[in-house]
């Protein structure tokens, strides 16, 4: 008989994850810095943290891995979570994210896939899923973004998604026609800055309803909501859309409590 690896998910803030796959350690988009710091992100746009930390760097467990959707923004990597990538054993990013950091860091295109591999562990593949970080042809503002999809031997409900900071496009739907998905970490957040109006540069409640319906994960799980001045949708704005959902829809939503360890829905037992 074979049941798949034990699954834990630790929402620490905003965007960050550390996720547990059995013996493998995988942290998302690293946020450490104490709140009150305001960080530039181009083009005279900028935000204030708000909020610091669940999880101290200090409490964390050794990383085989940081998945790190994009460099460039502060709220995605700060200043103490850069200082975190040499200790991990792996940083996964995009191309150009991977130039600029150098070193080891392994840089991925959409659909793109590599391997976490090591010694009496089953390897994680982890394909890059479209993201766009704001409306057609802002990236050249916004930059290039990436989500991961993580797939291990034993998974028979289909893969571990991390939507990455992006709007609802056609590049994430596609997401429903080639992957099966079991569990979904969608960032949310609805970001808008004064300096650019009523534009949106992450996906809203109304998003994730229509997406979580495309994709149908066994389970959705909202991050990248808080401890930010630029989102713009905090848990409360976001739940009162949820209520008016489908019951196919809300059914699957489940809210993390931030900093504590939750145990995923364990895979069956396959012979």
């Amino acid at each position: 008989m074979t049941r798949g690896a034990e699954v834990r998910v630790t929402h620490i803030g905003g965007p960050t994850t550390l996720i547990e796959i059995g013996e493998w350690r995988l942290l998302t988009d690293p946020t450490f810095d104490a709140p009150g710091q305001r960080y530039a992100f181009g083009w005279g746009t900028s935000s204030r943290k708000v909020a610091g930390p669940a999880v101290s760097v200090e409490e964390l467990p050794p990383l085989d891995a940081i998945l790190l959707s994009h460099d460039h923004h502060g709220d995605n990597l700060d200043e103490a979570g850069r200082a975190l990538l040499p200790s991990a054993g792996s940083v996964i990013t995009t191309v150009p994210g991977a130039r600029r950091l150098g070193g080891k860091v392994r840089g991925l295109e959409t659909w793109e896939t590599t391997r976490l591999e090591a010694d009496g562990r089953p390897a994680i593949e982890v394909t890059a899923t479209p993201c766009r970080h704001g409306p057609p042809l802002s990236r050249p503002l916004a930059g290039h973004v990436i989500g991961f999809a993580l797939r291990w031997d034993g998974q028979e409900r289909g893969v571990l998604w991390i939507s990455g900071d992006t709007v609802l496009y056609d590049g994430v739907r596609q997401v429903a026609d080639r992957l099966q998905v079991d569990t979904a970490l969608i960032h949310l957040g609805g970001v808008r800055f004064p300096v650019t109006g009523p534009v949106r540069y992450s996906m809203t409640a109304r998003d994730a309803v229509e997406l979580i319906g495309l994709v149908r994960p066994q389970t959705a799980i909202p991050i990248h909501y808080e401890g930010w001045k630029h989102f713009q949708e905090a848990r409360g704005a976001i739940e009162e859309e949820f209520a008016t959902a489908p019951e196919e829809v809300r059914s699957r939503i489940r809210w993390l409590p931030i900093g504590e360890r939750a145990a995923l829905a364990p895979e069956p037992v396959s012979p």
